[in-house]
């Protein structure tokens, strides 16, 4: 009885450590996947969801966002996505754009297409324009609503535990 005993002992570590085995190699690949998307489009995030209404009606709170990001200028009319240091990106159209000759930077004015206003009372530093170096992509496509399960998770976080606990039990439990 021994040897039978010691055998699925073997077994069952065996089991375990290719499960743990498959779950690193999960989280390995997304993140590959996230590192290869970022050189490719040039943008620091190259996905984001619209969490406000507006950009309405073009796009809606849940939407996926695919930036992308080069040295050509940015022109008004573009859809952006810019950070100047808050918790959140914001998703705006450029309305006016200013050239600087001297060293080839823009200064770029923002708005929401459902806004009434410009975002100048929106920008986090004292300038009343926004900097290049803020801009994170412009946005090139989306995919409406797919971002709605963020945005749940981030406002009721016990679903984002429940989800993760749920794939970890998945991943635990399942059998090759």
């Amino acid at each position: 009885m021994g040897w039978i005993e010691e055998n699925m002992e073997s077994t069952h570590i065996r089991q375990i450590v290719s499960q743990a085995i498959s779950l690193g190699m999960v989280i390995s690949s997304a993140l590959i996947i996230w590192k290869g998307l970022i050189c490719i489009t040039g943008s620091e995030s190259p996905l984001v969801v619209v969490l406000s209404g507006s950009m309405e009606p073009g796009f809606k709170r849940g939407d996926i966002l695919f930036l992308y990001m080069n040295k050509d200028p940015i022109r008004a009319g573009q859809i952006v996505v810019f950070n100047d240091g808050r918790d959140v990106p914001i998703v705006h159209r450029v309305i006016e754009v200013h050239e600087q000759r001297d060293n080839k930077e823009a200064d770029i004015l923002t708005k929401g297409d459902a806004n009434l206003y410009d975002d100048r009372i929106l920008y986090t530093s004292s300038n009343r324009w926004l900097q290049q170096k803020y801009i994170m992509g412009r946005a090139v496509g989306f995919l409406p609503y797919v971002g709605w399960l963020t945005i749940i998770m981030t406002d009721k976080p016990i679903i984002k535990y429940i989800l993760l606990g749920a794939l970890g039990l998945l991943v635990i439990t399942s059998k090759e």
